[in-house]
């Protein structure tokens, strides 16, 4: 079931979220909407704050070549525990901040560890694009949003166009 993506400012965008204990069917079922609200979406990653649920769950898949077969990933409670020195900037967007990008510069390679939906932990190293998507969905469950990694200036004119974005969807 697609679920509606919250837009910025939102109050829950910006809260840290609580990690998940227990992997219930409902998470599990949260997960699969999750995916389905990403893919429709079109994005490449969603953490659950995005549905206005404060759990630790991200989703995401960085396969852009419609020749490949999709790779869909879901993290429960994932954190970095290895971050590469060598940095790489890359434009990044969001879909609760839609139509907006920014460069952001993050660390090139990083190493995840979360659990699955069968409750097993997995620990995998990402680069590139995947890298990117993992570390800006870690962020969501933190409270941070890629428009704080900008200068004050751009942030709050990225934020105002988001109020008047929902004021206008709030009238139609």
């Amino acid at each position: 079931m697609k679920r509606p993506i919250l837009i910025h400012p939102d109050p829950r965008l910006k809260k840290v979220c609580a990690p998940v204990d227990d992997l219930s069917d409902e998470l599990r079922r949260l997960a699969d909407d999750m995916l389905e609200t990403m893919y429709d979406a079109p994005g490449i990653g969603l953490a659950a704050p995005q549905v206005g649920v404060l759990s630790r769950l991200i989703v995401m898949d960085c396969v852009k070549d419609e020749n490949e077969a999709p790779r869909p990933m879901v993290m429960f409670n994932p954190e970095v525990v290895a971050a590469s020195d060598e940095m790489n900037t890359h434009e990044e967007g969001c879909l609760s901040i839609p139509e907006e990008y920014a460069p952001v510069t993050r660390p090139k390679e990083v190493e995840i560890r979360w659990i699955d939906p069968d409750g097993n932990e997995r620990q995998q190293a990402f680069d590139a694009l995947w890298a990117t998507c993992v570390q800006h969905e870690i962020d969501h469950l933190n409270g941070k949003l890629f428009i704080d990694y900008l200068g004050p200036m751009k942030r709050q004119l990225i934020t105002r166009r988001m109020q008047k974005l929902k004021r206008e969807k709030a009238r139609a």
